[in-house]
């Protein structure tokens, strides 16, 4: 099956920096991969100077064609 027929998902991924920071990144790709690589350059793009990625894990993945379809990101605790 080529990509262009290929199903897209919506991706759910973090990046640990090594400075301890922890981001979550969500992006729409229809491969692995390609998911992976656009993460990175939407931390480029979202940083002043080149961040460096201690660890990039997928987290979740799920197809974009269904409504409804999103993500519940945790940003912070109140106490």
């Amino acid at each position: 099956m080529g990509e262009e027929q290929a199903e897209s998902y919506l991706y759910k991924l973090e990046a640990v920096l090594e400075e301890g920071r922890l981001l979550t990144v969500v992006v729409i790709a229809k491969t692995d991969e390609r998911a992976f690589s656009s993460a990175e350059n939407n931390l480029l793009r979202h940083t002043i100077t080149p961040p460096r990625i201690k660890e990039l894990s997928l987290v979740e993945k799920k197809p974009l064609g269904r409504q409804g379809v999103g993500y519940v990101v945790e940003t912070s605790t109140f106490t």
